[in-house]
């Protein structure tokens, strides 16, 4: 291995970030990013890719990104060989380097695929947001929109979109995008699970197709006890084990509710979601909207809704 891949693949970015200055945000992070931020406003995405090569991408700057080699480049306006003289003792070459202390940098991320570090570079790109005029026309109440259970589950692209971020075990993976005569995913991402934080006592999972349905769900039927999940339209392979993740955080006595549409489509992902959720113990409940053929954003604008539950 020549001494350019040892500096991309053996340096710990996060760490050597960390000894520029930049702080590690942990709320942000997940095990396959890290959030970084300097106290200059910089904030980065640090990941890995499958090559192994640690990567950034700064948000306030879409040509800040890259190895190591351009993260040193652009912040010491250094030539090649500057950069190499600045790197070698991260790599055993000369006087031992001064390093942060533990605590202030991730050890370690999982590696992800190029699509998935662009995923994480658009999503750190974006503004998480506790409103949306899209959403509030749709009759999504703003009340739940800054509900601290969705603190951090919406964001806003540069073109006004709604954006629902996915995870699935080792963190952002993917997001929906929605936003007037227009619903998307993100190019390249994979579906997880939209998932909201735990309702307090932590009771109930609501499982939609949509973010959007979850949230109109939440606010036709409040419940704070309630926390909200989307799995983005049609199960994937990878979902059944998240969904049984997330009811398995239920206490026992918990309650599953599948918040499907009201078609073939939505009764059958309700059958799915219901057969997860008996494995684990816990009750659950199908409740469709009143009219077949809708979704329950049909029916969160204003004007009377009767609930439709069954027990499967």
């Amino acid at each position: 291995m020549d001494e350019l891949e040892r500096f991309k693949i053996d340096i710990n970015l996060s760490e050597y970030a960390a000894s520029c200055g930049y702080e590690l945000d942990r709320r942000e992070s997940s095990r396959n990013s890290a959030i970084m931020r300097h106290a200059n406003g910089d904030k980065i995405i640090i990941a890995r890719g499958l090559d192994g090569h640690w990567i950034y991408f700064s948000v306030r700057d879409d040509a800040d990104n890259g190895t190591i080699i351009d993260f040193v480049q652009k912040r010491e306006n250094s030539s090649l060989g500057i950069t190499r003289k600045i790197l070698r003792p991260w790599i055993g070459g000369g006087d031992p380097p001064k390093r942060p202390l533990k605590g202030s940098f991730a050890v370690n991320v999982e590696k992800v695929s190029k699509d998935i570090a662009k995923v994480l570079a658009s999503l750190g790109s974006m503004q998480a947001v506790i409103s949306h005029n899209y959403l509030e026309g749709r009759g999504i109440s703003p009340n739940i929109l800054a509900d601290n259970r969705f603190t951090g589950r919406l964001y806003i692209d540069g073109h006004h979109n709604a954006v629902f971020p996915h995870w699935n075990r080792s963190g952002v993976c993917g997001y929906e995008v929605k936003n007037r005569d227009f619903t998307g995913f993100a190019p390249g991402g994979e579906k997880g699970l939209w998932i909201s934080k735990r309702g307090e006592p932590n009771q109930r999972l609501v499982i939609a197709e949509s973010a959007i349905d979850a949230l109109s769900h939440a606010t036709l039927f409040p419940d704070p006890a309630a926390r909200y999940a989307s799995i983005g339209g049609k199960m994937n392979p990878e979902q059944p084990d998240l969904i049984e993740a997330a009811i398995k955080s239920l206490p026992e006595g918990g309650e599953v509710v599948a918040a499907t549409d009201a078609d073939e489509d939505g009764r059958k992902l309700a059958l799915q979601i219901g057969g997860i959720a008996k494995k684990t113990g816990r009750a659950f409940s199908l409740q469709e909207p009143p009219e077949e053929g809708t979704d329950w954003n049909d029916h969160a604008r204003p004007g009377p809704v009767i609930l439709s539950i069954y027990d499967l």
